[in-house]
């Protein structure tokens, strides 16, 4: 390291003693060599690194930009602020500006921090190389040590250029996001939503699931890594949105829905936990988180819910609740296939509940032999999927029948 104050040796150029201070001196032969070290840094970079020569030819003049700018800020900073033999950290910002300014802010996600830094080492390496052809012995001394400072220094603000730009994307990619999660909460998925989604890494693949319950207390940066990294670990994409008290979470290529919701549910707070039905694609989510949504605000009223519950099983909860979509679902699903169906399904139905669910004595009750109970009661359940001898299936078929009633509907044909 030289002397805080060091001695002024000679002019290399002949020039007259103190007609330049050999700081001054070095510069000016510096920068009217700018262009040949940029030459050669690039050179070395085609012929050393095999990244740079599959970037393409924007890129590449990107680069070149940078290494010219590198070349010309350390001279600049030599010359004007190497006396002290230090940066602040004003100079260090400076530096970044410099430097990296006349490059775009999408090369950030081009090249990355490791080749950046490979990029600074190599033209700082090709300028020292040259030092000895361009500047007299006298001066390369002062030079060279000046080099180095400023080469580890241009890595510190390389790495913060990096730190700014993953920051600033980290927000937008979030602002995005949450955009999206709300148009699709919304019923608002326009080819404007789905390119978004894209850009946020959104395959698009397979059924969409859209996944309910409360948000945790963790950074949400945090928590929507760790929801990406649980679906993309399952075969997975995830869109990610805290609503309120709510977190959102929008699941694609999902195979199985409860199984999907397993896979995040760590992630969620402690309570309800539930999923909408699959829908076809992004732009048919509106369906599952509208299910949902309404399943969320009615599973207070089945306490021992399973964690995490389909939307559909919780269709009772959700009717006597006021949602009129799933009143029409349990018409549709379950009143209308006993009323269509041959034979007396729902006579049968509301005598066995009568009976507290005796087989003998609705048989009893309506005249036939028990095995025909038995093969009504079968029969319903293959129509419905609901199996009548399961308390929380029965709960379903009572409300069912209830509704079916009250929509005016007759019990048979």
């Amino acid at each position: 390291m030289p002397p805080s104050q060091p001695p002024t040796p000679p002019s290399s150029s002949g020039a007259p003693s103190g007609a330049l201070s050999p700081r001054a001196e070095a510069s000016a032969v510096l920068l009217r060599a700018v262009g040949t070290l940029s030459t050669a840094a690039m050179a070395r970079m085609d012929s050393d690194k095999e990244w740079f020569r599959d970037l393409s030819a924007q890129d590449r003049s990107w680069v070149g930009m940078i290494v010219q700018a590198g070349i010309q800020g350390f001279i600049h900073w030599y010359r004007d602020h190497a006396e002290s033999w230090t940066l602040s950290t004003e100079t260090d910002s400076a530096i970044a500006a410099e430097v990296f300014g006349a490059a775009p802010r999408a090369l950030a996600g081009v090249i990355n921090l490791q080749q950046t830094v490979e990029l600074v080492r190599l033209t700082i390496d090709v300028v020292e190389e040259n030092l000895d052809e361009l500047l007299g012995p006298d001066l390369v001394a002062w030079v060279h040590e000046g080099l180095l400072r400023y080469g580890r220094e241009l890595a510190f603000a390389t790495a913060e250029v990096y730190a700014r730009a993953a920051e600033v994307r980290g927000a937008w990619d979030a602002r995005l996001e949450a955009l999206v999660v709300d148009a699709v909460l919304r019923s608002d998925t326009d080819d404007s939503v789905l390119s978004r989604a894209s850009a946020l890494g959104w395959g698009g693949e397979g059924d969409v699931v859209v996944v309910l319950g409360a948000a945790s207390d963790a950074p949400r940066v945090t928590v929507f890594d760790d929801v990406r990294g649980s679906a993309q670990a399952a075969g997975m994409d995830a869109l990610c949105a805290v609503q309120g008290d709510l977190m959102v979470v929008v699941l694609g290529n999902v195979s199985d829905p409860g199984r999907a919701a397993s896979r995040v549910e760590q992630h969620f707070a402690a309570g309800p936990l539930v999923h909408g039905p699959p829908a076809a694609d992004l732009r048919a989510a509106h369906s599952s988180a509208t299910a949902a949504m309404s399943a969320f605000r009615a599973a207070a009223a089945w306490p021992g819910a399973p964690r995490p519950v389909a939307a559909d099983d919780l269709l009772p909860e959700r009717a006597l609740g006021g949602d009129a979509a799933a009143r029409q679902q349990l018409i549709d699903e379950v009143y209308l296939p006993l009323r269509e169906a041959r034979g007396t399904l729902i006579e049968t139905l509301d005598v066995w509940f009568a009976q507290g669910t005796s087989v003998e004595g609705t048989a009893r009750q309506l005249f036939v032999h028990p095995n025909t109970v038995r093969y009504r009661l079968r029969q319903a359940a293959d129509l419905t999927g609901l199996t009548p001898g399961q308390p929380r299936h029965a709960h379903t078929y009572a409300v069912a029948l209830t509704l079916g009633r009250l929509a005016g509907l007759p019990t048979d044909e």
